[in-house]
């Protein structure tokens, strides 16, 4: 089992999870505390779920959490762009980091799948 914190899924993720909340400061009041609280705690969640992933034996289960988790924040982030709130490079930029993060739980998942057919 490697060091959560070496794992680069995570790296990403709580870099994205810290602009998030840096960026969330200057959101609306309408959407900081709808919105912006519901993606923050979604990402909260997922970096749980790659913990969990990292320290359980069967590990599917919370990389399947981790994945629905980023496509929520996926949605979140899409909303707060469209709403205006963030800026189009942020909203680039945060799209490569959601994408990052799926394509690494994707793997990391059939990388577990193949596991248990071997076993």
């Amino acid at each position: 089992m490697a060091i959560y914190t070496k794992l680069n899924v995570y790296k990403v993720t709580y870099s994205l999870l810290f602009e998030l909340l840096t960026a969330s400061k200057s959101f609306n009041r309408d959407f900081k505390y709808t919105l912006g609280e519901n993606l923050k705690n979604e990402m909260i969640q997922v970096m749980m779920s790659i913990w969990r992933a990292n320290r359980n034996y069967n590990k599917i289960d919370y990389i399947e959490e981790a994945r629905e988790g980023i496509e929520k924040c996926r949605l979140y982030i899409r909303l707060l762009y469209d709403l205006r709130q963030i800026s189009m490079e942020n909203f680039t930029k945060w799209n490569i980091a959601v994408q990052n993060i799926s394509k690494q739980l994707s793997g990391w998942n059939n990388s577990e799948k193949n596991k248990e057919v071997t076993r």
